[in-house]
């Protein structure tokens, strides 16, 4: 989940730290749990459903007298310990139990029946409504990360592991989908009661059920079941989008060193999902909006990447456990990891390379527009706030600098250690580190204190030169974030070493190198390499395996030579940029043969974009050759990066694609959203013929997850000034609008409201107030992103107000730091004018009313 607000403080990172953020501990143990066992009934029509939850506890000492279970927003009606009821207080988030015996050492169960009406969290009814007659009858749970409490009592954190079993019974013809294994199956009446049981032990939050009229589609691996649930009429992109997994699981289990453990993997696509996947242990859920079509699967990778991410999970987080929330990046970054391993593994070296190098853009894009912290920390005020770009992308890349200072064979190794060591166990951070050493004799604590318990990344400048009469190369590195901050802490140096190597090409284009280690820990230090001629190119960093961003000040011939033959593709890509900065028709002329003849997709996507940031003639017309590159991502990146250039050359091929299309969706989209920010200046006439385009586009080109008609309205977003774009957007705002296209017309709400005038911004934020009050999660989080890119003072009271009301903590944050964004984008002169405007219209309100006042008493 992605959103951002922008630092209004100059160099100063925001806090992560919110007010009411405070240290967490995972709770008192009064015993281990050794198994819970679920008794459902369920009831579609009135969404509802009651249960009982037995709990198998051995005490860890005698005489415990009390216990305090987490249960929200649930009804309790007994606790029985065998046949005699305890006594118990309840306050809609805790259930206190007085033991009439205290424990002694011995297991027992304590049995609570409960109910629930409506639930809002943790067990979720999916309906069909007046608005959307289609979407299916399913019922489906999210744990993560402390929502399991929402429909059963539990201690509910991940420290407690238990085995588990799920007794649940549905009106046919409607399966249940559970942990573990199917071990019965009976029919009362006309409905079916399913009996699941999972004999490892899990936590509490991986605990799952997923109920719905699902087609099955079978598979296996090594002899385990693996297999598909999808509505009915899907099973064809059920095949699409989840059928490499066998080969997924043969993968990891070679990667990790450990032999899938769970007697079957299910994937459970559900309706209305409020993630993407969800790694139950052995059933994971995804979202049905991650199924494909042939067109879709063109250039949308996103769907193999989560499949392999969940199912990366049930080794780092099912079969090892973190023990409490604050270490998730071990998890969260390693399954993010494990889509870099496969797309190196399944599509080669360069596209694992460029996958990595995206995962770090993400986590530098939050650490530079959001927050800084560091990736283990117990001070939030809910777990799910630690979900973040550190978390996932920023974890990914620490990984890959673990492998990158071992060596493939120790990374393996020590993998393997960690992974087998900690089998069905919990884990801190400091485990890993103890694998590691344990598996290779490395201690890589030096990297974990400056990337993993303290936030940020190195800034470096480095600059290279050649001395021709003494035949030195020079090398001058800066840490440029060495300089303090408030904290005075967040902004030190970084001490590493760092490999570089000159290289040389033969006359095939083959490319040798001479390489040294550099140790980086000063601000700035310069190195000198007596060589005996000069080199092609200079490599810093060899094979890009540290996190960091790098500004290049290279000479142009040698950034030339880098761009062309340096095997790796993320060298290749930073010499592009540099020479981008460079400029000029030279710099033209390179960026275009790289963007015609590189062999690897992601090279000609970052050369389109960095054509697109020389405002020349001929920049636009090395662009133009590229619309006819194979791969769809290309020609996507050539479309955007032609809607820099205001030009009717530029806008006439950029049309020609929208009302064409493409044989991808997502280029056919992009051409569509580029078109509303070119229809400015010298286009501004061209205004009319993109709102009928996008209007025509609106009514006739629904299809897979509203990729198209979303692009459309990504379009209408950017003509700020036009009145009639509002009008076009708002239609597609009410409810029975495809969701997606929904959400996506809420959040241009917003995005367009900055150029319109004062009555136009109040009535989108009348619509965005009414749609805030909307219930669903995905529905608020578009509301809060919509009103962050707001300019008006009423947008920060709707955030505030949706701030307090929300029951969801993760929609509360997203709506202060929209609060934030619009502070942001209201600066501080304006905000202030707007509320001296306020306070005289409600000083002349006070005064009318006294009038009024005084007027009765007179008369009376």
């Amino acid at each position: 989940m992605q959103y951002f607000y922008f630092d209004d403080e100059g160099d100063r990172k925001k806090s992560f730290e919110l007010p009411g953020a405070k240290p967490h501990y995972n709770p008192d143990r009064p015993g281990q749990v050794e198994h819970i066992a679920l008794d459902l009934l369920l009831d579609f029509p009135q969404q509802r459903f009651s249960g009982t939850c037995t709990i198998t506890i051995r005490p860890v000492h005698s005489g415990i007298h009390t216990l305090s279970l987490d249960a929200v927003a649930l009804v309790i009606d007994t606790v029985h310990i065998g046949a005699i009821a305890q006594p118990f207080d309840y306050d809609g988030e805790h259930l206190q139990i007085q033991l009439l015996q205290p424990t002694r050492t011995d297991p027992f169960d304590l049995v609570i029946h409960y109910r629930a009406d409506h639930p809002q969290r943790g067990l979720y009814f999916i309906q069909p409504d007046e608005h959307y007659p289609d979407k299916p009858t399913q019922v489906w749970t999210q744990g993560e990360d402390e929502d399991s409490r929402y429909w059963f009592p539990c201690f509910d954190y991940p420290g407690q592991l238990a085995t588990s079993e799920i007794r649940v019974q549905v009106p046919q013809p409607y399966r249940a989908i559970s942990n573990g294994e199917l071990i019965h199956t009976e029919t009362v009446g006309n409905h079916t009661v399913y009996h699941w049981q999972q004999t490892q032990v899990h936590p509490t939050y991986l605990m799952t059920l997923a109920v719905g009229d699902f087609a099955e589609l079978t598979d296996e691996w090594n002899g385990i079941p693996v297999t598909y649930y999808v509505e009915k009429g899907q099973e064809e992109a059920a095949r699409l989008s989840m059928g490499k997994t066998p080969r997924m699981m043969e993968f990891l289990s070679a990667q990790y060193g450990y032999t899938y453990a769970y007697p079957k993997y299910a994937q459970v696509c559900v309706a209305d999902f409020i993630f993407g996947g969800m790694e139950n242990t052995s059933t994971t859920l995804l979202t049905d909006r991650c199924l494909l079509d042939q067109r879709a699967a063109i250039d949308n990778d996103r769907t193999e990447s989560l499949v392999v991410h969940e199912l990366a999970h049930q080794w780092f987080g099912d079969l090892v456990v973190i023990k409490h929330w604050s270490h998730a990046w071990i998890k969260e970054g390693a399954a993010s990891y494990s889509e870099v391993l496969w797309t190196e593994h399944e599509y080669g070296p360069e596209d694992g390379a460029y996958y990595l190098l995206n995962e770090a853009r993400s986590y530098l894009s939050e650490d530079s527009s959001r927050y800084r912290r560091p990736m283990v920390t117990n001070i939030y005020r809910e777990a799910i706030e630690l979900y973040d770009r550190h978390l996932y992308e920023k974890g990914a890349c620490v990984y890959h600098m673990i492998r990158g200072i071992l060596g493939e064979e120790l990374f393996a190794k020590a993998i393997h250690t960690f992974i087998n060591t900690n089998a069905h166990q919990t884990v801190e951070t400091i485990d890993l580190l103890r694998a590691i050493e344990q598996a290779t004799g490395r201690n890589l604590a030096f990297l974990f204190d400056q990337y993993v318990f303290r936030g940020g990344h190195p800034d470096f400048k480095v600059s290279y030169g050649w001395d021709a009469d003494h035949k030195l190369a020079k090398i001058t590195v800066k840490q440029t974030q060495a300089k303090s901050d408030s904290t005075g802490s967040d902004r030190e140096l970084f001490d590493l070493n760092i490999p570089i190597a000159f290289a040389e090409v033969d006359e095939v284009g083959h490319v040798s190198y001479q390489s040294f280690t550099l140790r980086l820990n000063q601000p700035e230090q310069s190195f000198y390499f007596p060589l005996p001629q000069r080199p092609k190119f200079f490599c810093f960093d060899v094979c890009n395996s540290f996190l960091k961003t790098v500004v290049l000040d290279y000479p142009p011939a040698e950034l030339k030579q880098q761009l062309k033959y340096d095997p790796d593709p993320v060298a290749r890509i930073y010499a592009a940029i540099a020479l981008a900065k460079k400029g000029g028709l030279d710099a033209i002329a390179t960026l275009k043969e790289a963007l015609l003849n590189d062999r690897f997709w992601g090279v000609r996507v970052e050369v389109a974009r960095q054509l697109s940031k020389i405002k020349l003639n001929q920049a636009m017309e090395a662009l133009m050759a590229g619309l006819a590159d194979p791969d769809a991502r290309v020609r996507r990146a050539v479309v955007e990066s032609l809607g820099k250039f205001t030009t009717l050359p530029s806008y006439e091929r950029v049309l020609a694609i929208a009302k064409q299309g493409d044989a991808s969706y997502y280029t056919e989209a992009a051409a569509l959203r580029t078109l509303g920010g070119m229809v400015t200046g010298v286009l501004q006439a061209k205004q009319d013929e993109v709102l009928t385009l996008y209007r025509e586009v609106l009514a006739q080109r629904g299809g897979w997850n509203e990729v198209v008609r979303s692009g459309a309205i990504g379009g209408l977003s950017r003509l700020k000034t036009s009145p009639a774009a509002v009008a076009l957007i708002s239609e597609y705002t009410i409810p029975g609008t495809p969701q997606a296209l929904r959400l996506a017309a809420i959040r241009a709400l917003g995005a367009v409201s900055t150029g319109q005038t004062p009555d136009q911004v109040e009535w989108i934020a009348q619509q965005l107030e009414a749609i805030a009050a909307e219930p669903f999660f995905l529905t608020q989080v578009a509301v809060s992103s919509a009103l962050g890119q707001m300019q008006t003072q009423r947008a920060i009271a709707i955030l505030q107000s949706l701030a307090d009301q929300t029951p969801d903590g993760r929609v509360r944050r997203m709506a202060e730091e929209a609060v934030k964004r619009v502070q942001k984008n209201l600066g501080s002169d304006q905000a202030v004018k707007q509320l001296r405007n306020e306070l005289d219209q409600l000083k002349k309100d006070n005064q009318d009313l006294k009038s009024r006042l005084a007027k009765l008493e007179a008369q009376g």
